[in-house]
């Protein structure tokens, strides 16, 4: 798809705020990010918003106190994401490090169950016999799910950060920073993030309360967990506004300094990424990945239990395991994107010159339900619009994974429907950037006239698709390992906090195959001498559309780090011949 490269406007007063002895290009690029004093650059750990703001704290921090006093049976249910993986972890280490005695966690099976605190999945929970039962990254719209924990007399606690509902849940205890009124000022939390605040208001109550040292129980170092945090805030691509951004910094600082729980470390060490220098990047294109390869294809109990692994023994034989889920899951991946491609050219080339719809639906009886939402980010990605990914559940439905693009909050445009056509959608929930919905198949091709006719209006003031925004040009002399270095040390970069996006004329000299789908090239900017690395990650096609000659790039400055070498290298997102040749 042509894309156009638009340069991002920066208003010279934001430059002025931001202090000169920053680079000048990361004042640039902080600049058109929002960033407007140095103090918003600072990631330390007393940056982080105090809990205090959470308008159902004390309530779950009473209850959880009282279930520690008591010795109460506890289950924390999970999710099958990377998200819920360790959001489940955390509260599993934490508890257990307060005193809890009897603490177990459920994950419901997304082929047996699908998400959240179902009454199918409580059936489960009874048998083993909790008092309490603690969601993590769902339940806030698990309305049937807690009625049939209070009707067993189990309390409920609902940690999470989706989007609620006309209705909440009757539980106990809810805790969500969305919820309407909540005054928490960071709403874009993971549920990892949730569980973490409602964890450090615990311990200050225990502290105040003389709960530990009457227990004999060492006060925990929480900041021990702040690796899981931020694994699980990068891998469900929330936006990094500033409180999540000191969360992912302090988790990686940890990582990097060899602090990290075993099974994050063996994950990275299977991927083949250096603790020392990791980034958040790692954590979303080499953990995560890996972490919800279980949850996708089998149960991601195994991704629960490497993350409590704490013998590095166990936790490598684990992560090996789920590195070899994970490559099921590429070949898998790479089929059905294949065939989802080859439908929607056909499409495009029926339209006779007509353009896509503005939001793209898709469906095979042959896919996998584990990996739709992986095919709606691939196909996001190639044609820049909304996608939802359909693959069967049974003979009667169909379970749906969507996609979205900045500007459009895709959690929205499904009430939109749903409001507007009653009943087509039988369930829903997300947040912006991705969502889950259930149909009958006979609801299908309805839904899909009216999710497109929903985005016709959603989308009428959303940046069009095929603009690429970008930081500027690189003068040929920045094009070095220097400014590479700062711009990596200057994230975390993440969703809503993008890393820089730079553009430019170069003469392509030389290009090559690798991996299957990666072409490798040897650039050389416009108006320099030097030749500079670069590699389009699964751009194989542009190989044949772009011969040797003078090339437009768009690209991200990165180190390459091989063999003991260091240098810089471009990451290119797109190129196109220079049509001002």
């Amino acid at each position: 798809m042509k894309r156009r490269i638009v340069e991002r406007e920066i208003p010279e007063s934001a430059l002025a705020a931001l202090p000169a002895s920053l680079h000048p290009v990361l004042r640039r690029v902080y600049a058109a990010r929002g960033i407007r004093s140095d103090d918003e650059l600072d990631c330390g750990a007393s940056r982080l918003a105090p809990p205090d703001a959470f308008q159902g704290l004390e309530h779950a921090t009473t209850l959880l106190e009282q279930a520690l006093r008591a010795g109460w049976r506890i289950l924390v249910v999970g999710d099958f994401d990377a998200d819920g993986a360790t959001s489940t972890a955390l509260a599993l280490r934490s508890l257990r490090a307060m005193g809890a005695a009897h603490v177990d966690y459920l994950v419901p099976n997304r082929f047996d169950f699908g998400y959240g605190l179902s009454r199918e999945l409580v059936d489960v929970a009874v048998e083993r016999q909790p008092d309490l039962i603690i969601t993590v990254d769902n339940g806030i719209s698990s309305i049937d799910g807690v009625a049939a924990c209070q009707q067993a007399g189990i309390r409920v606690l609902v940690t999470d950060h989706h989007l609620p509902g006309e209705r909440l849940p009757d539980a106990d205890a809810i805790v969500n920073p969305n919820l309407p009124g909540d005054g928490f000022p960071s709403k874009n939390l993971a549920g990892v993030g949730v569980i973490f605040y409602v964890i450090t208001a615990l311990r200050r109550r225990l502290r105040e309360t003389g709960y530990f040292q009457a227990a004999g129980v060492p006060e925990p170092n929480l900041a021990e967990l702040l690796d899981l945090v931020a694994l699980g805030t990068v891998a469900d691509v929330v936006q990094l506004d500033g409180n999540n951004r000191v969360l992912v910094e302090q988790g990686l600082r940890r990582i990097r300094a060899g602090r990290a729980c075993p099974g994050i470390q063996a994950l990275l060490e299977v991927a083949g990424r250096e603790p020392g220098a990791a980034r958040a990047t790692d954590l979303g294109f080499a953990i995560g990945p890996r972490l919800n390869a279980a949850g996708r294809l089998e149960d991601m109990s195994l991704g629960i239990e490497c993350l409590l692994c704490d013998a590095m023994a166990d936790a490598r034989g684990m992560a090996q395991r789920l590195d070899a889920l994970n490559r099921q899951r590429r070949e898998i991946e790479g089929q059905m994107r294949d065939e989802a491609v080859a439908a929607l050219e056909q499409e495009v080339d029926a339209l006779a010159g007509e353009s896509l719809p503005t939001g793209l639906c898709v469906f095979d009886d042959g896919w996998h339900q584990g990996v739709v939402g992986l095919l709606a980010s691939r196909l996001r990605e190639r044609f820049q619009r909304p996608v939802i990914a359909f693959a069967p559940d049974g003979a009667e439905r169909l379970k749906g994974s969507a996609r979205s693009v900045p500007g459009l909050h895709i959690r929205d445009a499904l009430e939109a429907v749903n409001v507007s056509r009653p009943g087509v959608i039988e369930k829903f929930g997300g947040h912006a950037m991705a969502a889950g919905l259930t149909l009958h198949r006979e609801a299908f091709a309805r839904f899909r006239e009216e999710f497109e006719s929903v985005l016709e209006t959603a989308m009428a003031d959303v940046a069009p698709a095929d603009v690429l925004l970008s930081d500027g040009e690189l003068q040929p002399s920045e094009l070095g390992l220097a400014l590479a270095e700062a711009v990596r040390a200057g994230g975390p970069w993440g969703q809503g906090f993008p890393e820089p996006l730079f553009h430019g004329r170069f003469e392509l000299l030389e290009s090559r195959v690798v991996g299957e789908r990666h072409l490798k090239m040897r650039v050389r900017p416009e108006g320099g001498d030097a030749a500079v690395d670069a590699i389009a990650f699964n751009q194989v096609d542009a190989a044949g559309a772009s011969p040797r000659g003078r090339q437009v790039l768009a690209y991200r400055l990165d180190v390459n780090d091989y063999r003991g070498r260091r240098g810089a290298q471009l990451i290119v997102e797109y190129m196109e011949p220079d049509q001002a040749e």
